[in-house]
C-alpha cells in the first residue's frame, strides 16, 4: 500500500492537493483518490454512500475547515474517482479499507466527520481501534440502505443486486435509475430542501459521476443494503453507547420521518452531543456553513 501525489491540478475537487492511495483487496489493487487542504490538526472527511457519492460533496465544508485544520477527503472505493471494480461490495471491504487508510496516511489520532452511511464504519473502527479517532462527528447518520428502509426483504434486495450485476440487463436497469430526471427527483424527495439549488449543471455533474465504468456495482450494494453495517437499531445504538470517544451528531430538520426517528434516538443517548440544522440527508452539501458553525466549537474544545 502506498500513496502518490497527482500532478494534474484539474482533478482537484475543491482546491486541495490530490493524491492516490493504492490498496489491495483479495489480490486486486484499488486506486483510491483523496484530497487534502489546510494546515493544523488532521481531520478526515468521509462522504455519504450513495449512487452519486464523491469527495466533491464535502468540498465546501472542507474549505471552511481548512483555515483551522488539515482536512483530508476521500472518494470511497467504488465511487468518485477511485477504482470501481466489480467486487461484491460488503462491509468487510470498507471496514478494512478505512482502518488501513487511517493508519497509513495519519500518524496521530484524528478527528473524523462522516456523512450518512459512513457513520457505521466510523463507529465500528472506533470500537476496534479507539486510538485512531480523537473525536467523531456524524452528519445525518444512517445505517440502513434505501431498499431495506422501504421494507424490501434481504432476498428481494439480493435479487435486485444480482440483476444489476448482469452485463446487459443490469446496465440498462442501472441507467434507468440514474437518469438526470430520476436524480433530480431523488434529490428533491429526501436529499436537498432548496429546489433552486438543483440546477441543470448540478444534476449533470451528478449524472456524469454515475456513468463511469463500473459505477453500478458499489451503487447497487448501497441501494440494496449490502453495505449496511447494522441490521437493527439496537445494534447501532448499543455500539454508540459503548464508546468513550467524544461524539457529536448533526441532524437535518427536514430529514425523512424514518431517518429522523433513527437520528433522534441516537441524539438522545447521554454520550452524544447533538445539533439540529436546516436540511435533509444531504445537509453537509446543501448547508455547509451551518454544519461548520455547529461542529467547530465541538472540535476546538480540548
Amino acid at each position: 500500500m502506498s500513496t502518490n501525489l497527482l500532478t494534474n491540478p484539474a482533478v482537484g475537487a475543491f482546491g486541495g492537493k490530490v493524491q492516490e492511495y493504492f490498496w489491495q483487496w483479495e489480490n486486486q489493487q484499488l486506486r483510491v483518490v483523496y484530497e487534502t487542504i489546510g494546515q493544523g490538526s488532521p481531520i478526515l472527511l468521509l462522504p455519504a454512500f450513495s449512487s452519486v457519492s464523491t469527495r466533491e460533496e464535502m468540498g465546501d465544508l472542507a474549505r471552511l475547515l481548512a483555515p483551522h485544520f488539515q482536512v483530508t477527503v476521500i472518494d470511497w472505493p467504488g465511487f468518485g474517482e477511485s477504482s470501481r471494480l466489480s467486487l461484491d461490495y460488503r462491509p468487510v471491504i470498507y471496514q478494512q479499507f478505512l482502518a488501513d487508510f487511517a493508519k497509513s496516511v495519519f500518524n496521530t489520532a484524528i478527528f473524523v466527520i462522516g456523512a450518512g452511511h459512513a457513520a457505521g464504519y466510523i463507529l465500528q473502527l472506533a470500537l476496534k481501534e479507539p486510538q485512531i479517532f480523537a473525536k467523531i462527528v456524524l452528519v445525518a447518520p444512517t445505517w440502513r440502505g434505501p431498499l431495506p428502509t422501504m421494507g424490501a426483504s434481504q432476498q428481494i434486495a439480493a435479487m435486485v443486486r444480482g440483476i444489476i450485476r448482469f452485463p446487459i440487463i443490469g446496465q440498462l436497469l442501472y441507467k434507468l435509475n440514474t437518469t438526470p430526471s430520476f436524480l433530480s427527483w431523488m434529490y428533491s424527495r429526501h436529499v436537498f430542501t432548496n429546489m433552486a439549488k438543483l440546477t441543470p449543471n448540478f444534476i449533470t455533474k451528478k449524472w456524469q459521476s454515475t456513468q463511469q465504468p463500473g459505477a453500478r456495482f458499489a451503487s447497487a450494494a448501497f441501494v440494496t443494503g449490502n453495505i449496511d453495517t447494522f441490521r437493527t437499531q439496537s445494534e447501532f445504538l448499543s455500539l454508540v453507547q459503548s464508546l468513550s470517544i467524544p461524539i457529536m451528531a448533526i441532524l437535518g430538520a427536514s430529514s425523512p420521518p424514518k431517518s429522523r426517528q433513527e437520528m433522534d434516538a441516537l441524539a438522545a443517548l447521554p454520550n452524544v452531543d447533538s445539533v439540529v440544522v436546516p436540511g435533509s440527508l444531504g445537509l453537509h452539501e446543501e448547508f455547509p456553513v451551518e454544519v461548520f458553525e455547529a461542529i467547530l466549537p465541538f472540535l476546538k474544545v480540548v
